[in-house]
């Protein structure tokens, strides 16, 4: 299965939008160097709309006791209910349990089409 979701443009570096993938609900996600990912749009805890979501970053521990540094900026979809968080670079991994992936879905520029496969 094959979808154009939407044009490049219409979605701009660090954000995402929702579309369908035939009858599936997905959301497509363009991360700030300018890649897409596109995922099922439902948060594997309670269900909720992920493109209601942010996407942002992640923190990381330095070696000064008490400083964290700010990482992963606009490559972690953040669900809208709970705060559950997934790395759109690594297959839409949970952050707290990474064992547990949201289903993704291919996504190719095409003619400067946003096209997603299943």
């Amino acid at each position: 299965m094959r979808e154009v979701v939407c044009h490049k443009e219409d979605i701009h570096p660090g954000k995402m939008r929702s579309a369908t993938l035939g009858k599936i609900p997905v959301v497509v996600c363009r991360t700030k160097d300018g890649e897409f990912y596109a995922f099922a749009n439902r948060c594997l805890h309670q269900g909720a709309p992920l493109s209601e979501g942010v996407l942002c970053g992640d923190t990381k521990r330095t070696d000064i006791h008490g400083n964290y540094e700010y990482i992963k900026d606009g490559e972690i979809l953040r669900c809208p209910w709970h705060a559950l968080e997934y790395d759109i670079k690594n297959d839409g991994a949970m952050l707290a349990e990474p064992d547990k992936k949201l289903r993704s879905f291919q996504v190719t520029i095409e003619d400067d089409q946003v096209v997603v496969y299943k």
